[in-house]
C-alpha cells in the first residue's frame, strides 16, 4: 500500500453522521477493464460455489477475490484502505468481497422495484444484538465499473444518518424508500464507503447496461469473515504479507502469547504516517 490520502474533517464528520463517503476515481481505467473482464468470466460460468444469485436480474459471487487475480488489488487500494484506516484503526481483516451484475430490469418493471430491499450489512449482528445495540462493526467499499451517472441504472442507494438508528428504518405508508433516500449518480472507477448500519437498497435498473460492482468489506480482526473461513492455500501463496495479513493469516512466526493481538503491518503504515492506529472517539 503507497502513498497517503488524508480523511479530512469534514469527511470524518460526514461518514460519523451520515454514515457514508464518496470517493471519485478511486480506480484507473486499466484495473477497471481487468475487473470487467474477471466479472463476465466468472457470470459467464455455470459455477456455483460461492454464487449468490437472486433473480435473473441480480447475480454475482462471494469471497471472489480468491476467484480471479484481478480482484487483489482492491483489497490494498492506495486510496481506499487508508481512509478505511483513519475510519476504522488499524486492527482489520477482510470480511467479505462480493462480485455483483445487477442486469437490466424488463420492460413494465414498476418503479418501486429494489433488488435488494432496504436493509442492514453485518449478517446476525443485528438479530442477535438487536438494531438498538449495534455498533459499527465494518464497511464496504463499493466499488462501481460501469457508468451510473443517470437516475435508474441499479446503483446502491442509501439512507442518510440512517447508520445510528436504533430501530428499523421507518419507510413511509404507500412510499418505497425513505424520506432521505439518496441514489449517487456515479462514474466508473468512483467508490462509495458505507458502513454495515447505513441502510441501503438497490435502485432499479431502467439503462440498458448491466451495473457491475465489486464490495471490499472491512471488519476488526475479532469477528468471523462473512463469506469464509480460511482461505485456501494456493490463494494465500500469492499475497504479499499485508494481503495476507487483511485476510486474517499471522505473517510473523512469535510464539508467546501477546495481548496487543501480535505484528501488524498497518500499524507500520499508521506510524509512517502520522495517523492513530486506534479508533477513539471516532
Amino acid at each position: 500500500m503507497n502513498g497517503f490520502v488524508e480523511l479530512s474533517d469534514e469527511q470524518r464528520r460526514q461518514f460519523r453522521d451520515e454514515g457514508y463517503l464518496i470517493i471519485r476515481n478511486a480506480l484507473d481505467e486499466d484495473l477497471i477493464g481487468r475487473l470487467i473482464e474477471a466479472g463476465d468470466r466468472l457470470i459467464a460460468t455455470d459455477e456455483r460455489v460461492n454464487r449468490y444469485q437472486t433473480s435473473d436480474y441480480y447475480d454475482g459471487f462471494r469471497n471472489c477475490i480468491m476467484l480471479d487475480d484481478a480482484f487483489i488489488p482492491l483489497l490494498t487500494n492506495a486510496i481506499t484502505l487508508p481512509l478505511v484506516i483513519q475510519l476504522m484503526g488499524s486492527n482489520l481483516q477482510l470480511s467479505t468481497s462480493h462480485l455483483i451484475y445487477r442486469h437490466p430490469d424488463p420492460p413494465g418493471t414498476p418503479d418501486s422495484i429494489r433488488r435488494p430491499g432496504w436493509h442492514r450489512d453485518g449478517g446476525r449482528t443485528q438479530l442477535d444484538l438487536g438494531q438498538g445495540n449495534y455498533p459499527r462493526l465494518g464497511l464496504k467499499c463499493a466499488f462501481y465499473l460501469t457508468d451510473l451517472s443517470e437516475p435508474n441504472s441499479g446503483v446502491t442507494m442509501l439512507a442518510p444518518g440512517s447508520n445510528q438508528l436504533t430501530e428499523r428504518i421507518d419507510i413511509p405508508e404507500g412510499a418505497t424508500d425513505p424520506v432521505n433516500a439518496l441514489e449517487p449518480l456515479l462514474n466508473p472507477g468512483d467508490c462509495v464507503i458505507f458502513e454495515y448500519r447505513t441502510w441501503h437498497a438497490g435502485a432499479p435498473n431502467f439503462s440498458e447496461l448491466t451495473r457491475k460492482a465489486v464490495m471490499i468489506g472491512y471488519c476488526y480482526r475479532w469477528l468471523k469473515p462473512m463469506d469464509y473461513i480460511k482461505q485456501e492455500l494456493s490463494f494465500l501463496e500469492k499475497l504479499s504479507d499485508l494481503e495476507k495479513y487483511l485476510v486474517g493469516e499471522e505473517v510473523d512466526n512469535t510464539l508467546e502469547f501477546q495481548p496487543s493481538g501480535g505484528f501488524n503491518p498497518l500499524n507500520e503504515w499508521c506510524a509512517q504516517h502520522g495517523v492513530e492506529p486506534d479508533r477513539h472517539g471516532m
